[in-house]
């Protein structure tokens, strides 16, 4: 379902509740490369969004990713625990992403970035040619 988009306080208090807040984070490491074979969830490094937005972003990427799947892969995925990363993507390599195929988040625009922006590359091991 989805519940159109107006202020947070014009949402029911059980909806309202659910929404992702105080995360921000320092991290003082960057993180790893992801493991071989893992599903990365490419960040564009370009649209600044708060730790909020970069997660449902991330959820809607593995979404895409879970929709181009077959059955067979999604099964596999499944029976791995559904690993993934998430990383922000270099200038280059974002590029080469959004231009691959492969599934690319846009944002329709309601909360912190420009609608249209391309957000989240998902690169799946399966859809990766």
């Amino acid at each position: 379902r989805v519940y159109p988009p107006v202020p947070l306080d014009g949402w029911p208090r059980e909806l309202a509740k659910l929404q992702v807040s105080g995360t921000e984070l320092e991290d003082p490491e960057e993180p790893g490369e992801p493991a071989p074979g893992v599903p990365v969830l490419w960040l564009n490094p370009d649209v600044p969004m708060s730790a909020g937005k970069a997660m449902a972003q991330a959820g809607h990427g593995a979404q895409l990713a879970w929709w181009q799947l077959s059955g067979a892969e999604r099964d596999a995925w499944r029976e791995q625990g559904f690993p993934l990363a998430v990383r922000t993507a270099g200038a280059e390599r974002w590029k080469e992403l959004v231009e691959s195929g492969l599934p690319v988040v846009r944002d329709a625009g309601f909360t912190e970035v420009a609608p249209g922006s391309c957000t989240v590359v998902a690169e799946h091991p399966a859809l990766v040619g």
